[in-house]
């Protein structure tokens, strides 16, 4: 009599002399590793890069391991985190964010990497005519897009700028405040906006915008810097870490430095 244990499976096989059946055990395959979801929570303006060219490589080289993209302003994903979303790694477009929730408790103070850098520039319609020809005359056009300030790093960084420039409160009425940088990005291009600022690597993704101007050196106190980290809470933190220095790794570098971004740091 056979007996069959976990690791075998019978069939039947037909003995060629007797032309009886036989059942014969044969091994299992080895069962596949199951697929671990990494959750990334992303400024906006790293969303292109995502989709495009580092998760796509990422995958390719970690299979068991998926990358899932949540991507919205600094500022939102901040109060998502703190409200309980489970984000694996946090990828934030300004320090601001990243310091509240080192200060939260939420990320260790030591994962923090201050990755990248951005520029911010002035924009306007493909093709449009407009009478602003800097971040001075911003205030001639009609309807002006930001980022809104209470939450978007890019609107932080721009009312910083033209607050130094004294024409911040002279163009409030002119105001469209996009929730993230994206949708300012999109409102322009559309021809919803006569103008708007947006990071130089939004406006190089576009073929339907046009750079005015990059923002001048000394209208803001620190740089754009973009710092990622992993979650201290994260329940896959060897997984997150290996992501994290993915992103520090050369060939991630070089996809950074083809979006447009300065790369900080690197292995």
């Amino acid at each position: 009599m056979l007996r069959f244990t976990p690791q075998s499976v019978p069939y039947c096989l037909c003995c060629p002399l007797s032309g009886r059946l036989r059942a014969v055990p044969v091994p299992l395959r080895p069962r596949l590793p199951k697929a671990l979801t990494l959750t990334v929570a992303a400024a906006a303006s790293l969303e292109n890069v995502f989709t495009k060219q580092l998760i796509p490589a990422w995958e390719k080289d970690h299979p068991a391991v998926h990358i899932e993209g949540v991507y919205d302003s600094s500022g939102r994903l901040q109060i998502q985190i703190e409200n309980g979303l489970a984000a694996d790694v946090f990828f934030s477009a300004a320090v601001r964010q990243m310091d509240a929730l080192v200060s939260g408790g939420f990320i260790d103070r030591s994962a923090v990497v201050p990755l990248l850098e951005n520029r911010l520039v002035l924009i306007k319609p493909r093709g449009k005519t407009t009478g602003v020809s800097s971040f001075e005359t911003i205030g001639r056009a009609a309807v002006i897009a930001l980022g809104d300030p209470k939450a978007v790093p890019a609107g932080q960084y721009a009312e910083e700028a033209l607050r130094k420039l004294g024409v911040w409160d002279g163009i409030q009425a002119k105001l469209s405040l996009g929730s993230n940088v994206t949708e300012v990005l999109n409102w322009v291009a559309a021809g919803n906006a006569e103008a708007g600022v947006v990071y130089a690597t939004d406006a190089a993704s576009s073929s339907n915008v046009e750079v005015i101007t990059a923002l001048p050196d000394g209208l803001l106190s620190a740089p754009v810097i973009y710092p990622a980290a992993r979650l201290a809470k994260s329940a896959n933190a060897g997984a997150a870490d290996d992501f994290v220095r993915f992103l520090r790794s050369a060939p991630a570098r070089r996809m950074f430095e083809d979006a447009g971004f300065a790369v900080r740091a690197a292995e």
